[in-house]
């Protein structure tokens, strides 16, 4: 018996072959790239599938071709050959078919025994090759067609590489836009990789303002590799605003960038403080230290205690404390309540966080509050907001001095989506701010 081919199977006892559909991912090297295995199946095959510019690569193939154009039609026609014996049916797609490719889809509609795949490098295996940066922990996102709210979360979250597919509307400009819109702690070298694979490949770092003055070539990717932190660096502070510090500004956890109050948050933290000269307050959960900055910087005769339970935010407290140029922060290094029992009393006091420890916390800051104090805290959940909300109903059945209110604050910053302009919401915060009279 005549030996087939690995793409090909017969079927035992009779002389008819069973079709199978070869999904063949090739390079923008063409058919130089491909090898000599996969040249024998496209050159053995009876019908040819592809795009104008894959099918352009096998001009003297004598096989039936279809440009794919609408690909439900390109499916159905691949099934009606299917039911042609002895069929030879190849697919070409780029790169690696199974990677944010055409693969996706004919696994969807087609047997699983009835594919053979055989991928080509794919195109952010290219692009770190030639960046020379190992890319096993890469967070990869397709923008072709897609919206960017992916991304949007990634860079949120401070991821450290990040490969971005994109299209002719999400283009390495419209990329860029997005990186200044959203006024991320972190910053990333921007790579453009265009024609990978291809004689007139071009694998180039450019900063933002370069990016707005260059036309790409359409077939790009976008690598963003995360920068690391410039510590002990002095801020300029001529330009910054009195109140309400950009995010950006302040050093944050490499890992989560967003684990601070937001600007607008804060500004609206810093107004129910009721901030006076010469007070003490404390700054509980203080985390990167911003509101800490913030209040210090507005009130240089006050003194500022910021307590944070983990070393790298204390560290940062401090980093940002040196940028900021500020004296009057007092970074401490402990955990909530038991370290605020050797603090001056405060006039104010901010929570930020307490884990689960808040009943408690509360309790300490009640008894050691001066007179006619304020406590403000920020929830993102509703447990904890209903804690405060007791642990102050408790001490009112004995003392009608105490009292609450409450501010439900649900933002929006505008972001660029390709030439339109689309809201990207915060996470919603309850002020909770507490009184004495």
């Amino acid at each position: 018996m005549k030996k087939l081919a690995p793409e090909l199977r017969e079927k035992q006892g009779k002389n008819i072959i069973i079709v199978t559909i070869n999904v063949i991912g090739i390079g923008l090297d063409g058919v130089v790239g491909l090898n000599q295995l996969v040249r024998e199946i496209v050159k053995r095959a009876t019908l040819l599938v592809g795009s104008d510019r894959h099918l352009s690569y096998f001009s003297d193939n004598n096989a039936e071709s279809i440009v794919i154009k609408d690909l439900l039609e390109a499916i159905l026609e691949i099934r009606q050959h299917l039911e042609t014996p002895n069929s030879c049916i190849v697919v070409l797609a780029s790169g690696d078919p199974l990677f944010f490719g055409l693969g996706r889809l004919l696994v969807a509609h087609f047997p699983a025994e009835k594919l053979r795949f055989y991928p080509h490098l794919s195109s952010v295996q290219l692009a770190f090759s030639r960046i020379k940066v190992p890319w096993q922990d890469t967070k990869i996102i397709s923008v072709h067609g897609r919206p960017m709210d992916e991304l949007i979360k990634a860079l949120q979250q401070g991821a450290e590489k990040v490969a971005v597919l994109t299209d002719p509307t999400n283009t390495p400009q419209a990329i860029a836009n997005l990186l200044l819109s959203l006024h991320l702690p972190a910053t990333y070298q921007f790579w453009v990789c265009e024609n990978l694979g291809a004689e007139d490949e071009r694998v180039q770092q450019w900063s933002i303002d370069e990016i707005q003055k260059e036309t790409f070539a359409p077939l790009n990717l976008v690598v963003l590799l995360r920068k690391a932190r410039m510590a002990n660096q002095p801020v300029d502070l001529v330009d910054l605003p009195l109140l309400g510090i950009p995010d950006n500004y302040f050093l944050s956890y490499d890992d989560h960038p967003g684990l601070m109050s937001k600007r607008e948050v804060r500004v609206l933290i810093l107004a129910e403080l009721s901030l006076q000269p010469g007070q003490i307050i404390w700054d509980i959960g203080a985390g990167t230290g911003s509101v800490a900055v913030e209040i210090a910087r507005l009130c240089s005769s006050s003194i500022v205690y910021a307590i944070e339970k983990t070393a790298i935010g204390t560290s940062l407290i401090e980093e940002n404390c040196r940028r900021f140029q500020l004296k009057n922060v007092v970074s401490l290094h402990g955990n909530a309540p038991e370290i605020l029992h050797h603090l001056r009393p405060p006039h104010r006091v901010f929570i930020g966080g307490s884990s689960g420890k808040l009943r408690n916390i509360l309790g300490v800051c009640g008894i050691r509050m001066l007179p006619e104090g304020v406590i403000v805290l920020a929830f993102t959940t509703l447990e904890n907001l209903h804690t405060a909300i007791s642990w102050v109903e408790e001490r009112r059945r004995s003392d009608r001095s105490w009292s609450y209110r409450l501010l439900q604050v649900q933002l929006s910053r505008s972001i660029p989506v390709a030439n339109l302009t689309r809201f990207n919401p915060l996470n919603p915060v309850t002020i909770m701010i507490v009184k004495r009279d």
